[in-house]
């Protein structure tokens, strides 16, 4: 995006923000549509969702594996998350190494799925130097605005209906399965961004241009992570909010989850 546009979309957001209105109509405090579909990719993967949020669509991939643990978890499974950036999803993204974005997406929804314990990874163990180790693929395919929680949502609805797969003289069977991934509770992230003196849920791309700083809040029964990003300051109060909202909004979305 050129620099005057962005510079006239962030004086757009501004100036409504300013008068107490969203483009698209949402309350400060309110999430756009979401929809859930699970198991998106039967073939192809363990475990799937593709999920929508207004306009912005991620779809996730779970795929598991066996390898050898980690020297100081030598009986726990191993949890993998990674970011692609589909170019068709936005002009800004390209083909290439990881960027910086697409890594910050991945850590965000690693430390809320690892943090809130989502999977039972002591029940992954197979035997001596062997473990199943869970991939969780993010594929973004539409941005505008708010990747974490998306992102977030189909995570957690793929692993909380990806299955692990047939072993049979210690090899896998592709195509069946034999029960499903050991999951303990379903964690969702809230992301607030801060324009002027505001804190809007579920910003837009447009609100994103327009934000000083973003907080994400990943919660379940407590709080499993929290991520700030940008370079606004955010006081106390607000982050205290942003809390109290998280587990408020959290509870709505993760009844969609789970009915999916």
């Amino acid at each position: 995006m050129t620099t005057i546009e962005s510079y006239l979309r962030k004086d757009y957001v501004t100036n409504l923000i300013s008068e107490g209105r969203r483009a698209d109509g949402r309350a400060f405090e309110e999430f756009r549509q979401l929809s859930i579909e699970k198991d998106y990719v039967k073939d192809k993967a363990d475990g799937s969702a593709f999920v929508t949020l207004g306009n912005t669509k991620v779809l996730v991939g779970v795929s598991m594996d066996i390898m050898t643990p980690y020297p100081d978890t030598p009986q726990s499974g191993v949890l993998s998350t990674g970011t692609e950036l589909r170019p068709i999803a936005s002009p800004d993204f390209e083909i290439g190494p990881p960027r910086e974005d697409s890594i910050e997406i991945a850590r965000v929804v690693d430390r809320g799925l690892r943090e809130s314990g989502l999977i039972d990874l002591d029940k992954l163990f197979i035997e001596e130097e062997k473990v199943w180790s869970v991939f969780v693929d993010i594929h973004i395919l539409d941005h505008d605005g708010n990747l974490f929680d998306a992102a977030t949502v189909a995570g957690v609805t793929a692993l909380l209906n990806a299955k692990i797969p047939k072993l049979e003289d210690g090899k896998i069977i592709r195509g069946e399965w034999q029960g499903k991934l050991p999951t303990t509770c379903t964690p969702v992230s809230c992301t607030f961004a801060k324009v002027k003196d505001k804190m809007l849920l579920d910003p837009t791309l447009d609100e994103e241009y327009a934000m000083d700083s973003r907080l994400t809040v990943t919660t379940s029964d407590t709080v499993n992570a929290m991520q700030k990003g940008g370079s606004g300051a955010l006081t106390l109060e607000e982050v205290e909010r942003a809390v109290d909202l998280a587990f408020e909004k959290s509870k709505a979305i993760r009844n969609l989850i789970e009915k999916a």
